[in-house]
């Protein structure tokens, strides 16, 4: 992976944590100063526990999140907004998440296929990072590998976890305070191909 590679940090929120089925509510993603940011009304009641933990419930009226209204558009126009603002980059990038190769990268792939979407998404992304495996490879014997965890170990903060934009941002401060070599990146690193058949 050269030095320059971009990688943008992204984060999903769902209706639950089965990868074969939950619907994406939000997916957020930031480079930088860049940011996206997105809801979408999924069609999956929530989980009781996707609830709890992320503060989201759908009412007849739309998306509610903490007892406020949240602005949705249609999953569709979410996905293409996204490859949008990845070709905005000097392609192709590395998509990061906090366990992408369980959790965030399956999902994502999933859905691309679902509104045939992947071989777009192809030619903008040459893989993802998952940097709960990175951080295991660089840090061996902590007491805790959640994201939480890292950013309170790391940055001695606390942040709102589970909202997507949170979670990505300060996986890019987690990231930059590590400053991994690249065969450590490498190592975390692996192909959407190799997710595609899922």
């Amino acid at each position: 992976m050269a030095a320059d590679k971009i990688i943008v940090f992204f984060d999903l929120e769902t209706t639950g944590l089965d990868t074969a089925v939950c619907d994406i509510i939000q997916l957020a993603a930031v480079y930088r100063g860049r940011v996206f940011n997105e809801h979408t009304l999924p069609r999956r009641a929530l989980t009781t526990s996707a609830t709890q933990v992320t503060g989201f419930r759908v009412e007849s009226d739309g998306l509610w999140c903490h007892g406020d209204r949240v602005m949705t558009i249609p999953l569709a126009d979410l996905l293409t907004s996204f490859l949008a603002f990845l070709r905005s980059f000097r392609c192709p990038v590395v998509l990061a998440a906090h366990n992408a190769k369980r959790f965030d990268a399956p999902v994502l792939t999933r859905v691309l296929r679902q509104y045939s979407l992947l071989q777009e998404f192809q030619q903008v992304v040459s893989g993802f990072l998952d940097t709960f495996l990175l951080s295991k490879n660089l840090y061996r014997g902590l007491p805790g590998y959640s994201q939480q965890f890292l950013v309170s170990y790391f940055l001695g903060r606390s942040y709102n976890a589970h909202n997507a934009e949170d979670d990505a941002k300060m996986l890019q401060e987690l990231y930059e305070a590590w400053t991994p070599g690249e065969m450590d990146v490498l190592r975390a690193t692996f192909s959407a191909n190799s997710l595609y058949f899922y």
